[in-house]
C-alpha cells in the first residue's frame, strides 16, 4: 500500500468509526517472549503487536493506562492480534532494533515475523483502534516499513578526507549556537559530540571550545539541585521543561563529562555538576551487593507527575515516597557506571569512586560472566550474547587497568575482545548486536548491525591495541570501522561525531604517560596520581613496577634510574625523565605543542 493509499484508508476509518467505547474492557494478555507470541500467532493466524517500553518511560505508562485499556481497542487486539510486551532496557536487541521508533515503540508484525507498520511515540485510543483495523482489513506493509539495504563495506579502516569534511561541516551546523545543543529537538548533551568537541578544543579549536561549554553550562539547569541525578532531557528548545526521568546511560556520560571539563577548565560549576551526580549514583542507584540499578521513574504516580514532584524538597520529597526504581542488575548500565566513577577518580583523585567502580565490577564478573569471557546482560537473556553489554565491559575493563594500575583488569578485556571477536563479528564487515536466534524468522533472521555499537568498538579496540600491542584487537577496531564508514552509513547519516572520533584515535597514538617505579613507593604513587589527571580522554596510563615482568606493550625502552620517574610520550618522541609529579601535563603539553600547531 502507497502512503498516499495507506494515509487515505486511516482518515476513512477514522471518519466512519463511531466514537471509542466506555464500557468494561476485555481483559488483554501481554506475552512476554516473542518466541511464544509469534508462535501463537501462526497456529491462530494473527497479527502481533510489540509495545517496546521502557520502565522509566511516562508516555509508556500513559498508553498503558489509557489506549491498552481502551475496550474496543482490546476487543480488536483480541480478535486478531497477540500482545507483545517487552522492556527495552532488558532485551538490548529488541532496543537496538527499534531504538529510533520509541519510546514506546509500536511496531506490528505479520505472522511471520515481516514488519507492517512501526509507530514512534504515544498513540491515543481512537488513532490505535483506526491503525488496528487498517491493518487487518488490508496488512500490506506501511510506509514506515522500507526496504533494508545491503550495506557494502568501506574499502578502507579509517576516513578519507573528501569523507571526514562533510561529518565535520555538519559537526558545525548542526550546533544550535542560539540555545545550545546539536539538533533542533530535545535539548541534552549528545555524549559522542561533546566528547568530539571536547577533543577539538583540547588541540585549540576555540569554536568547539564555545559549543561545549554552552551545552554544559545550559545541561547544568537539568541536574536535580536537591537529590543530584540529571534528568533525561528538556522539551523544545530551551532547557527549562525537563522530563524528569533518570536513566543509567545519562548519568553516567554527564559524569564522565562534567569530570573532564572540571579538569580542563578547573571552573567550579563543574566540578559541582559532577559531585551531584555522582552523589545521586551512589545514593539511589546503588544496590547493597554494591553493583548499579537501571533507572528512576520521572513520576511519582499518575497524581503526582514529575513536575509536582521535584520542585519539593528533600522532606516533602521522601514524606511521598520515592519514584520507582528499576533494580534490574545489567551488565552494560554497570560498566557505562564503572567507567564513569573511574573518570572521577582520575580526574579528581577520589579513591572512593574506584571503590565503588571496583566493587561493581567483581560484582558482575561474579554475576554475568559467560564461558570465554564474555558477558551476559541480565540474569536470565531471552537472547544474546549482546555486543553492547560485552563492548561497555571491555571499555570499562581497559578504564580499571588506566585507574589501578592492576593487569588483571587488562587481561579480563583481552578476553571480553575475543568473545566478542569469537561470538558477534560478521563476516564482511562490523559486528552483529546479538546473533540470530534459533528458528528466527522475518525481520529477526537477520542478525541486525548498529552503527553506534561499531563505533564503540572500534574506540575500545583501538584503545587495546594501543595497551597491549595485539594485532587481533587492531583488526577488531579495523573490522567495525569497515562497517561503521560504509558509504551507506555514510549517506544516510549526515550526524556521526563518534565516527570522527574513531578515525582520530584509530590514526594517532594515545597520550601515553608511563610511571616507572614500584607500586608500593610513595613517589611513584604521586606521579601515578598526577598522571592519571591529565585532562584527555583518549589517555594511555602504564605504570611499570620491574618486579611484574615486561610492560604488557613494551614498545618503549625505559632507563633503568634511582628512583620512580614518569615518561610523556607522543606517536614517536617521550620526555626526559619527570620526577616532579606537578612537571607531569607541563611534559605533556610540550611533546603536544607542535601536533597542535600543525593541526
Amino acid at each position: 500500500m502507497s502512503a498516499r493509499l495507506w494515509q487515505a484508508a486511516l482518515l476513512l476509518l477514522c471518519s466512519v468509526f463511531p466514537p471509542v467505547s466506555a464500557v468494561a474492557a476485555q481483559e488483554l494478555t501481554w506475552h512476554t517472549s516473542s518466541d511464544e507470541a509469534f508462535a501463537l500467532a501462526r497456529r491462530e493466524h494473527r497479527f502481533v503487536i510489540l509495545d517496546l517500553e521502557a520502565v522509566w518511560c511516562h508516555w509508556c505508562h500513559v498508553m498503558e493506562h489509557e489506549t491498552y485499556a481502551n475496550a474496543d481497542v482490546r476487543k480488536v487486539l483480541n480478535d486478531s492480534y497477540v500482545a507483545l510486551k517487552i522492556d527495552q532496557d532488558a532485551n538490548p536487541d529488541f532496543s537496538a532494533r527499534y531504538g529510533d521508533w520509541g519510546w514506546p515503540a509500536t511496531i506490528v508484525f505479520a505472522a511471520d515475523g515481516s514488519e507492517i507498520v512501526k509507530r514512534r511515540g504515544y498513540i491515543e485510543p481512537r488513532q490505535m483502534l483506526s491503525m488496528l483495523k487498517a491493518i487487518v482489513a488490508d496488512p500490506s506493509p506501511g510506509p514506515s516499513v522500507g526496504n533494508v539495504d545491503e550495506v557494502l563495506p568501506a574499502t578502507a579502516s579509517s576516513l578519507t578526507a573528501e569523507q571526514r569534511k562533510p561529518l565535520g561541516d555538519d559537526f558545525v551546523s548542526l550546533y544550535d549556537a542560539k540555545n545550545g545543543g546539536w539538533g533542533d529537538g530535545q535539548r541534552y548533551v549528545d555524549a559522542q559530540a561533546a566528547e568530539l568537541a571536547l577533543a577539538l578544543a583540547q588541540d585549540g579549536d576555540a569554536g568547539a571550545q564555545k559549543m561545549l561549554r554552552q551545552t554544559l553550562d545550559l545541561n547544568i539547569g537539568l541536574i536535580d539541585p536537591v537529590w543530584g541525578g540529571v534528568y533525561q532531557y528538556s522539551i523544545g528548545p530551551g532547557w527549562t521543561s525537563p522530563h524528569f526521568e533518570k536513566i543509567m546511560s545519562f548519568q553516567a556520560d554527564d559524569l564522565r563529562l562534567y569530570t573532564l571539563a572540571y579538569a580542563t577548565w578547573h571552573e567550579q560549576k563543574y566540578l559541582d555538576a559532577a559531585r551531584l551526580i555522582e552523589h545521586y549514583l551512589t545514593n539511589f542507584l546503588l544496590s547493597p551487593e554494591g553493583a548499579f540499578y537501571v533507572s528512576q521513574d520521572a513520576d511519582l504516580s499518575r497524581d503526582v507527575d514529575g513536575h509536582k514532584y521535584y520542585a519539593l524538597n528533600d522532606g516533602a520529597r521522601r514524606k511521598l515516597g520515592l519514584p520507582r526504581i528499576d533494580r534490574h542488575l545489567y551488565t552494560r548500565e554497570n560498566a557505562w557506571a564503572i567507567a564513569a566513577l573511574c573518570r572521577v577518580h582520575d580526574s579528581l583523585g577520589d579513591a572512593q569512586a574506584l571503590t565503588f567502580a571496583e566493587r561493581a565490577a567483581a560484582w558482575i564478573l561474579a554475576h554475568r560472566t559467560l564461558p570465554g569471557g564474555g558477558f551476559a546482560h541480565g540474569e536470565k537473556d531471552s537472547a544474546g550474547p549482546y555486543l553492547a553489554d560485552n563492548i561497555a565491559m571491555a571499555q570499562a575493563l581497559l578504564d580499571l587497568y588506566r585507574s589501578s594500575g592492576k593487569r588483571d583488569w587488562l587481561t579480563r578485556a583481552e578476553a571480553t575482545l575475543g568473545f566478542i571477536e569469537a561470538h558477534n563479528r560478521a563476516a564482511d564487515a562490523g559486528y552483529v548486536t546479538a546473533p540470530a536466534p534459533k528458528n528466527a524468522a522475518g525481520v529477526f533472521a537477520k542478525p541486525l548491525r548498529i552503527v553506534d555499537e561499531n563505533i564503540a568498538l572500534a574506540r575500545a579496540a583501538n584503545l587495546a591495541y594501543r595497551i597491549t600491542g595485539s594485532e587481533r584487537d587492531r583488526g577488531i577496531g579495523e573490522h567495525a570501522m569497515h562497517f561503521a564508514a560504509a558509504p551507506a552509513v555514510l549517506q544516510s547519516r549526515p550526524f556521526l561525531p563518534g565516527l570522527l572520533l574513531a578515525d582520530r584515535e584509530l590514526s594517532h597514538e594515545p597520550i601515553h604517560i608511563a610511571v616507572v617505579g614500584a607500586k608500593d613507593d610513595a613517589a611513584a604513587q604521586a606521579l601515578q596520581v598526577s598522571a592519571l589527571r591529565y585532562p584527555a580522554d583518549y589517555l594511555r596510563v602504564d605504570w611499570w613496577d620491574r618486579r611484574e615482568g615486561p610492560l604488557p606493550n613494551p614498545d618503549v625502552t625505559y632507563p633503568k634510574l634511582a628512583k620512580a620517574a614518569a615518561f610523556a610520550c607522543t606517536g614517536n618522541a617521550c620526555s626526559l625523565p619527570v620526577f616532579d609529579p606537578q612537571q607531569i601535563a607541563p611534559a605533556v603539553d610540550r611533546l603536544r605543542a607542535p601536533q597542535n600547531a600543525a593541526k
